[in-house]
């Protein structure tokens, strides 16, 4: 007898997976040809694919554009994970009287769009420039300092703090810990799974992050991929073909960290704590 029922799921997952897959074998197949067949809308690989990374590699930059990117996103996410799980630890694990007020008033910043913040954290910079040049503007830190953590994955990581055992905590303390050293030697360990879902999702919004490098950076050599990517497309006859190499080229990073933490990422996702 046939499951008309079955059939019909994977019919639609089938459609669904090939609508999520095509962006990404679009740009595969489009790195390979020339731009006069992008144009086309050709389908099929080209044989243009190391004219196309040989013109990329030596008309731009690609190499500083990697390493900034990698710094800004890997510096930015472990400090994001460092401040962030300290902070939800802190107001689960402590009582305080005003504990829920201030967290309140955190949860209610994220309604605060970012570019609503971009104008006064430029003159912030501007004035920290005058003070601490190397943090100022046109800095690499100071793309990641306003990254260091978000109300986000403040509340992320005390929601999965809450199925954390305290017990834990208190035979820590019987056993002479210091309260750092509960939070590093038990506490952290234990939130792995946690650790990888934040840890992917900081790592691929500062990876992608666009508008603000775009604001504080100035010059050529502090460019990140995506500003890189966005030079690309700016001129009046931009080859398409190099465009879709150098997007291939800044999506494997990324490609890369999700796969290998997937299983952590869901169960991170899931609340799953390790004990």
């Amino acid at each position: 007898m046939i499951n008309w029922k079955s059939i019909f799921t994977y019919v639609i997952l089938s459609v669904a997976a090939f609508v999520s897959l095509f962006p990404f074998i679009w740009m595969l197949i489009s790195m390979t040809n020339k731009s006069v067949d992008i144009t086309r809308g050709s389908l099929m690989p080209g044989s243009n694919l190391f004219e196309n990374l040989s013109n990329l590699f030596a008309n731009y930059n690609v190499g500083s554009a990697l390493f900034n990117s990698f710094f800004i996103a890997i510096i930015a996410t472990v400090l994001c994970l460092i401040v962030s799980a300290l902070a939800g630890y802190g107001f689960e694990v402590y009582q305080s009287k005003g504990k829920d007020i201030v967290f309140t008033i955190l949860l209610l910043s994220m309604m605060i769009p970012f570019a609503a913040l971009m104008i006064p954290l430029f003159r912030f910079f501007g004035n920290i420039s005058q003070v601490f040049p190397a943090i100022g503007v046109d800095t690499l830190y100071a793309v990641i300092l306003p990254y260091v953590t978000t109300a986000f994955f403040v509340f992320f990581f005390r929601q999965n703090t809450k199925m954390f055992t305290k017990d834990l905590i208190e035979a820590g303390r019987i056993d002479g810990l210091s309260e750092l050293g509960i939070f590093f030697r038990i506490y952290m360990p234990s939130m792995k799974n946690t650790l990888a879902a934040a840890g992917i999702i900081s790592f691929m919004n500062n990876w992608n992050n666009y508008l603000w490098p775009l604001v504080i950076i100035q010059s050529p050599e502090n460019q990140t991929i995506p500003l890189l990517i966005s030079n690309l497309g700016s001129g009046y006859t931009p080859d398409y073909g190099v465009i879709y190499t150098a997007i291939v080229i800044g999506t494997i990073p990324t490609a890369l960290v999700f796969f290998f933490l997937q299983r952590f990422f869901v169960e991170g996702m899931t609340g799953s704590v390790k004990g």
